[in-house]
Formats: structure tokens, sequence, C-alpha cells
């Protein structure tokens, strides 16, 4: 019963993704849908695209292994981030019309820092989609015998990529709308279910009292404190210059659409991402044996408890509605994390050797990038031992680094010129890297051990920014079509 509900959902929603594919008729609606999503839409597209699998299944189980002061990235960090988005950068992301994040590096900068940043951004994704490949891999996993983890990620893999392929931002608008309610009303009643088998919520609630995991702040020790700060602050800005963001923005049918949504959406996921984590201590506090589970030499196994606890010990209505609002988290993060770095690819990595090519023509090249992405992030996801949150914040640590600097001071400070971008990239890289590469976060011999390496490629891109700004210029400020900030900020007409 619940396999065969499973597969015509997957059914469905594969279908729900060619339908939408009636609705692209060029590269601007299959990225950004046209710049016509209705509040509704944009509103399920923020939150489904951000509650993803590392917010049902990893988040949720690192708060039952470690309790609230260990998840300050997820969702703290990342439910900020889309705060600071609406009131920030919504407007001007709108009001420059453009079809990816990497066209405003263009128009600020010039086409050198374009490259530099979409390769990064881009880049930046595999860990994001390798987690939500590697979810999806572990739930046809747990439901299908005889299917081994790798085997099951490749068969996720291919599901996505094909109703992602012909639909585009369309077919995630669609589908996330569908998904949205799924993943809402199946967590909602999977939580109060195993409140009640659990002694009831305030039962829940004392227990994880009691054993330390409501605490907000991590233990006093200056590793911990750094790594809870260096995550919260990876989050909440390195998710700032992503293209999913950005295109979620971008489609809205309206200036004040897309900074409604996008803050609706955030504050509604900050408030629902405690649900996963409230039924994932459920099933510690129902079978204690569960936690043993978190000593598993392969990480991505702590990631089950939630999966087993719904598939042998709930009833099977519980059960289709626990996989059916799994998979709609899943399937709605993965396939715009498949979308964001093939858009950006195709139309700031390799648009100048295009040029010559028609929009029908760009569009078949985006959806071939988009199976090159997909192919290289399934790898990642079958040969690595990491569990979905370290595969996301790994990959928003590159954004931090080198694109969030860039893109704040081009809007907020008007003096921030090409120089600056390439020189703040220039230092922040190789500083970030080597700090990466001495980093002994387990075994720090003072404060400055102790700081996570993308706060020191931050803190270096900041200084390079200014540096190279303020220095005579060496390198010719180069923008594509814009030369001073505040034109960025102007009010747009029409709107």
């Amino acid at each position: 019963m619940l396999v065969a509900c499973v597969l015509v959902y997957m059914v469905a929603t594969i279908a729900t993704g060619l339908y939408a594919a009636r609705m692209v008729h060029g590269s601007k609606d299959f990225m950004v849908a046209g710049r016509s999503l209705p509040l509704y839409m944009n509103f399920a597209c923020v939150f489904a695209t951000w509650f993803g699998a590392e917010t049902v299944l990893s988040v949720s189980s690192k708060f039952a292994h470690e309790g609230l002061g260990f998840v300050s990235g997820d969702p703290f960090g990342a439910s900020f981030c889309l705060v600071l988005v609406a009131f920030f950068f919504a407007r001007t992301f709108y009001r420059m019309e453009l079809l990816t994040i990497g066209d405003y590096y263009h128009k600020r900068y010039g086409k050198t820092v374009e490259m530099i940043t979409s390769l990064g951004i881009a880049s930046s994704y595999l860990g994001w989609t390798s987690a939500q490949l590697s979810a999806l891999g572990l739930t046809i996993h747990v439901l299908f015998e005889g299917v081994s983890l790798n085997q099951a990620i490749v068969i996720g893999a291919c599901i996505v990529t094909v109703y992602t392929l012909f639909g585009g931002m369309w077919s995630i608008a669609l589908t996330d709308v569908i998904q949205t309610a799924a993943i809402v009303l199946g967590l909602t009643l999977v939580a109060i279910l195993l409140a009640n088998k659990a002694g009831g919520f305030d039962a829940v609630m004392a227990h994880a009292h009691q054993a330390g995991k409501l605490h907000p702040l991590p233990h006093v020790t200056t590793s911990a404190w750094m790594i809870f700060v260096g995550e919260f602050i990876t989050m909440s800005l390195g998710s700032i210059p992503q293209q999913d963001v950005f295109q979620r923005v971008t489609s809205a049918r309206n200036e004040r659409t897309a900074v409604i949504g996008t803050f609706a959406g955030g504050l509604f996921y900050f408030f629902f991402s405690f649900v996963p984590m409230f039924i994932a201590y459920s099933a510690v506090v129902i079978d204690p044996k569960f936690a043993a589970l978190f000593e598993s030499e392969d990480t991505r196994l702590v990631q089950r408890i939630l999966p087993d606890l719904i598939l042998h010990s709930t009833p099977i209505w519980c059960q289709v509605l626990f996989f059916g609002a799994l998979l709609s988290a899943i399937l709605s993060t993965a396939s715009g994390t498949l979308l964001a770095p093939a858009s950006m690819l195709s139309e700031n990595v390799l648009r100048p050797f295009t040029r010559h090519l028609k929009d029908r023509q760009l569009l078949w090249l985006l959806r071939a990038i988009l199976v090159a992405v997909a192919i290289t992030a399934t790898s990642i996801s079958v040969s690595s031992n990491s569990t979905m949150y370290e595969m996301v914040e790994a990959g928003y640590s590159v954004t931090l680094v080198i694109a969030f600097v860039p893109l704040a001071c081009g809007i907020y400070w008007k003096r921030s010129s090409t120089q600056g971008a390439i020189v703040s990239m220039l230092v922040a890289v190789p500083i970030w890297l080597g700090a990466k590469y001495y980093w002994l976060p387990d075994e720090p011999t003072g404060f400055w051990d102790s700081v996570p390496p993308q706060l020191y490629g931050l803190a270096a891109s900041l200084f390079g920014m200014v540096a190279g700004s303020l220095l005579p210029p060496i390198i010719r400020h180069a923008p594509g079509q814009i030369d001073d900030a505040d034109v960025l900020r102007r009010p747009a007409m029409g709107h």
C-alpha cells in the first residue's frame, strides 16, 4: 500500500512537471517563469525550496542528538537570510529585470567578475543538490528492500532530472504549491500522532528540556561558540547571493509580491522547521534505541531515525502522509538546486560563446547543462559520507567568501569598483582555503584556531573590497551597463 502510494505520487509529480512544459516558450519562461507568479505561488516556491531534505532529516536528527545550540545555521541562519533578502535585496533584484544573479555582477562590475562569481555560485550548488539526492536515495532505500543506498540515489536523481528538464521554473512553481500543502498537512498530522505515542506534547518537551536539548546556545567552549557563529553567518549571508533565491524573487508578478512572498516564506519556514525537530525527538522518546544510530560510522545513517520510526511504528495512513511530505520536501528543493546552476552556467559563463544561438537553441543548451549538473551532483552524493547539513553548509561557504561582499557593497557602497571586487576575491579565496587546510575544530589550541575558515575568508573579502576600491585604479572599472550603485536603488517605474 505504502509503496503503491509513493509510486503514484512520483508519477503525478513527473506528470505535473511535463505539463508545465506547455508554458515554456523560451529561456525566460524556463528560468524565471516569465516573471508572472502570484503571491501564493511565490510564497510556496520560497518555502518549499528552503524546506528541503536537510530540514526534515538532517537538521531534525542533529537537534535530537545535540540540541538547539547546534543548529544555528538551519533554521536560524537560513530563515534570517530570507528576511534580509526581503528587506534589503529583493527590490534591487526585481527592478533590474535580470535572468540570473550573475547578470547583476556583470552590470555592476563587468564580465570578469561575472564569470568568477557565477562559477563560484554554480559550484556551490553541488553540495546542496547532492544533499537532496542523498535524501531521496535514502527514502527509496528505506522503502524498497533490495535497493542499495547508492542505487537508490541514482534512481532518485533520474526522477528529479526528468520533471525539471522540460518545465524549468514553471515546473517548480506548479509542483511547489502541491508539495507545500503535502509538507504542512503531512508533518503536522505525523507530529500529533507521535506526540500522543510519546505521552503528549508536554511530555516530549519536558524530556527535551531535562536532556538540555532546548538550550539555544552551545556548550561554553570557544570552539563550540565559534562553530555556532560560523554556521549562522554562513547560512544567513552565504545564502543571499544564490540563484535559487534570486529566481524566486524575480519570478514574482510584481515587486510587492517579491518582497512579501520572500518575507512570508522565510518566516513560515522558521516556525514550521521546528515540526520535524519535534517529530525526531519524539522518536527518541518513544524508542531510545533510535539514539544508537548516532554512533554509526556512516553518518548518513543518522538520518534514518525518522523514516525507520515511521515505517515500523505507525499506521499506514501516517506512513503515507510522512513519506508524501518527505518526498515533497526533497523534490521541491532538488529541482530548484538543479535549475539554478544550470541557469547561471548557460547565461553567465557560456553566453559569450553562444551568442549566435537562437532562444530555442539556448533553451536546449540550458537543459543539457542541467543534465550535466545532475550527473555531477549524483556522483558526489554516491561517494560522499557527509550528512546533508554538512553538504549544504559547505556549499554556502563558497558563496559567503566569493560573492556576498561584492553583492552587498555593490548595492550599498557606491565607491565599490571592479578592482575592489577582483581584489576581494583574490585575497579571500587563498586565505579561506589556507585556513581550511589548517583548521582543527576538535583540537583547537587557542581562539584563532577555533575560528571557522569561512569567517577568515569573509573578513579577507571585505578587506580586499575596501582596499581595492580605495587604492589608485590599476584595473579599470568596467560595469556592463550600470556605473553607479544609486541607480540600482532608484524607484522602478510601473510598480
